[in-house]
């Protein structure tokens, strides 16, 4: 770790055991994810679903307390609340289309990101930055190409960046003490 980092983590006013339960939870879930990966997505899916419906009600409340911009929380509200009953009402259909969806936005943002890589190659930016621009766009078509394939491998994705996150908290948290 640099001194940098170290420092930080130093002056930081979260609790060190709170890093440690969050590393332990980022652990038991990308374990979870790749050994009963199938329920353990439409789990997470539920949940997202209870959490869309929570913060529509909330955007909703907070018209009544700031009354400012109160045509987009209605809105937010709204769409929160019908994207939370449909994502509890028909939990593993949801799955399917959240992460189908994931996979198609970031698809679409691999190529968005790759295309302005491979112009700012052009205009001084570097060979490299020109390499990893169209790699982007390659990888953002395949994404969208594959999108089935890509659905089904996000959930093991998302448990290796949980386990390797986790063993990370874990370490910092131990040295936060």
């Amino acid at each position: 770790m640099t001194a940098a980092v170290s420092s930080s983590m130093e002056e930081s006013n979260v609790p060190w055991w709170l890093v440690l339960l969050e590393g332990i939870a980022a652990i038991i879930l990308g374990a979870l994810l790749i050994t009963n990966t199938g329920r353990t997505t439409v789990v997470l899916i539920q949940l997202l679903g209870f959490y869309w419906l929570i913060k529509g009600m909330f955007s909703i409340i907070a018209i009544f307390i700031d009354s400012s911009q109160w045509g987009w929380k209605l809105l937010i509200g709204i769409l929160s609340i019908v994207a939370g009953i449909l994502v509890l009402g028909s939990p593993f259909l949801s799955t399917a289309i959240v992460t189908l969806t994931l996979v198609l936005v970031l698809g679409i943002n691999g190529i968005i990101i790759g295309l302005v890589q491979i112009i700012q190659a052009f205009q001084g930016g570097g060979l490299g930055t020109g390499i990893l621009g169209v790699l982007s766009v390659i990888l953002g078509f395949l994404l969208i190409i594959h999108r089935y394939s890509a659905a089904a491998a996000v959930p093991y994705a998302l448990a290796i960046f949980l386990l390797i996150g986790g063993v990370v908290a874990i370490v910092a948290a131990f040295r936060m003490r």
